[in-house]
Parts: structure tokens; C-alpha cells; sequence
């Protein structure tokens, strides 16, 4: 063999080991990008319906509150469809009256109160056709609401002030947003409501026959989460609550802002969305920690009524004890974000 030769087979040897060097560094660097690149974490899915007390959380998202943090909110058009989508486990957590929350304890045995939203203080209605003058104006007729959820039970509570029983009324079941149509079609003579559905229907002549402020206490707003969640998802559920109380901070001291912001979403004036917040009282940050260690020991009593009242009138089948649905870490825990929008 030839020096010429053992050059080219030298070269073609030298030329197949760089191919195949090269070949390795490629596929190391594919495997080490690989495993740098991970999936996105799948958001928090938190799910609400169309009222005015949970559009803090929602202006806290918008104002950047949430420190970047992957937290989905999700609108429902009734409280009976939150309910349904927490048993299905489309959402991890939920936005629900405090008589829903019950309802849901019933079944979800480690399901946890984190946070008070709101306290209804007129903002839920009993409204009725103008020639309706007061509750006992509604015997034998026909009244729309959502049967299933706090429409029942605000139902049940005004009647029962009354004198009066379901017996007395024909309850008709429609979802939050049928409101509006149903009694200005005159499917109805009543319906019990709230939010936009509650500014809308008074706007066409409707009577204001009932509303939250005669049960002080009793229609309560919270933020419900299973055990289960709150291991997995700790620092996303306190930047959830840190971001409601920098929100309610805010709408305090900026509302022209806060009301624009909102109205948007709402697709109401900024003037009305204010105007509903007139309906309710929402705890601050040192009011929700009172209320959670029981220094007031009010929002505990005002539970243990509830239960009471809901075993008094079938919506409820058995005896909860509230202080074994309160998870106060979160509140304990809260602070302001340093991350905002402009």
C-alpha cells in the first residue's frame, strides 16, 4: 500500500470520527435543552359567578397583583354553576356564598374557608312588579330565582319574616342571567337577584320588595379550596389572597380608576359598578384576621346561625361545625404585592 493511500484512508478515518463527534455533541445538546425547557405550570383555576364583591380579585389581576403567579379566574353565570364545576374538578377553588359553601361541606370533607370576599348588606333583592307593595304581595305568585343555590335560601329566610312559606309562592327556575328577559317578558312577577341583573331590573320599573340588610350577617361571600389544593398550590392561593386585599386597597383609594377598570369587564357604567358595591361590606385584610382568630368572634356565630336556619329549612341534612372549615394561614400570611401595572 502506497503512502497515497494510507493518506486517504487516513483523511476518510479522521472525517468519519469528526462526523461522529459532531453527531454526539448534537445529541447531548438536544438532551440538555430537552430537559431545560419544562412544560408551563398549569394555572389555578378559581371559578366565580357575575357578583359585584368578587370583581376585587378580578381588578387585582388586572392591576398585576398576583406577582406573575399562574392564577386563572373563571366567570360562571350562576352559583349553581360554580358548585357544579368544583364537584367536577374543572376549578380548584371557588368563589360561593357562605350557604353554598355549606352545601359543598356536606360532601367535600376537607374542603377550606381561606378568605371572607364580602358581606351582603342590601346587594341580594327580592324585586317584584310594581303593583307588588311587599312580600305578602307574592301569595300565589310566580317567583323566578336560581332554586339551587342562594336564591333558595334568601327565598326561604324573606318568606319565613314574614309569615310565609314556599308553599305560599310558585317558584320558577331560572339561572342568573334568564333575570333580566324573564321578568320584563312577564314570565315572572319577581325574581331574586343581584348584580348587573339586580341595576337592570329595577331600571325597568321593578319594586324593591326584600333585600340582604333584613339578615345582617347571614349572606356571606368566601373563598373556598380542598386541603388537597392548598398542598399543591401554597404560594399561587396566598398570592391569590394577598392580590383581593391590595385590590380592596386600592378600590378604596382610587375608585374613579378602580370603577373604570371594572366596568369594562362588567360592561355597566363605572357609576353603577360603584354604586353596587353599596350593597355590600367587604372586610379589609385586619378584619378578615379578626374574624378568623375569632377575636369577633361574629362571622363563627353568625355560621353556626346558618347552619341552623338551612337544617330548619331542608337545605341543609345534617350539623356542620364552621371552625372546622377555617384554614386562617393564608390571611395570617398576607401582604402587598410590589409587582403592578400602570
Amino acid at each position: 500500500m502506497n503512502l497515497l493511500n494510507l493518506g486517504m484512508i487516513y483523511q476518510k478515518k479522521l472525517l468519519i470520527l469528526k462526523y461522529f463527534i459532531f453527531s454526539l455533541i448534537t445529541m447531548v445538546l438536544a438532551m440538555t435543552l430537552t430537559n431545560c425547557i419544562t412544560e408551563p405550570p398549569l394555572p389555578l383555576k378559581i371559578g366565580f359567578n357575575l357578583w359585584p364583591g368578587y370583581e376585587t380579585l378580578y381588578l387585582a389581576r388586572d392591576l398585576g397583583y398576583y406577582d406573575k403567579k399562574p392564577i386563572k379566574l373563571i366567570d360562571y353565570p350562576s352559583g349553581t354553576e360554580v358548585v357544579r364545576a368544583y364537584r367536577n374538578q374543572e376549578i380548584e377553588a371557588a368563589g360561593l356564598s357562605m350557604d353554598q359553601a355549606l352545601v359543598l361541606a356536606e360532601t367535600k370533607k376537607n374542603l377550606k374557608i381561606i378568605a371572607i370576599i364580602d358581606v351582603s348588606d342590601g346587594g341580594d333583592v327580592i324585586l317584584g312588579r310594581p303593583e307588588i307593595t311587599n312580600m305578602k304581595g307574592l301569595k300565589g305568585k310566580r317567583v323566578g330565582l336560581e332554586a339551587t343555590s342562594l336564591g333558595a335560601f334568601l327565598i326561604a329566610r324573606a318568606l319565613e319574616k314574614n309569615g310565609m312559606s314556599v308553599k305560599d309562592i310558585q317558584i320558577v327556575s331560572l339561572e342568573l342571567s334568564e333575570h333580566e328577559r324573564a321578568y320584563k317578558q312577564a314570565e315572572v312577577d319577581a325574581v331574586v337577584t343581584f348584580g348587573p341583573a339586580k341595576i337592570k331590573v329595577l331600571e325597568a320599573g321593578a319594586r324593591l320588595l326584600f333585600d340582604s340588610s333584613q339578615i345582617p350577617g347571614e349572606i356571606v361571600d368566601v373563598i373556598v379550596v380542598s386541603e388537597d389544593v392548598i398542598n399543591k398550590n401554597y404560594d399561587r392561593i396566598q398570592s391569590l389572597v394577598n392580590g383581593q386585599f391590595q385590590a380592596l386597597d386600592y378600590l378604596e383609594k382610587n375608585p374613579q380608576d378602580a370603577g373604570i377598570r371594572m366596568a369594562k369587564r362588567t360592561q355597566v357604567k363605572p357609576k353603577q359598578i360603584l354604586n353596587s358595591f353599596k350593597g355590600l361590606r367587604q372586610p379589609n385584610l385586619e378584619e378578615n384576621q379578626r374574624l378568623f382568630d375569632q377575636s369577633d368572634p361574629s362571622f363563627v356565630n353568625g355560621m353556626r346561625k346558618l347552619v341552623k336556619i338551612m337544617i330548619a329549612n331542608k337545605l341543609l341534612s345534617q350539623d356542620i361545625d364552621p371552625a372546622n372549615l377555617i384554614d386562617d394561614r393564608f390571611i395570617k400570611n398576607a401582604k402587598f404585592s410590589t409587582h403592578k401595572n400602570d
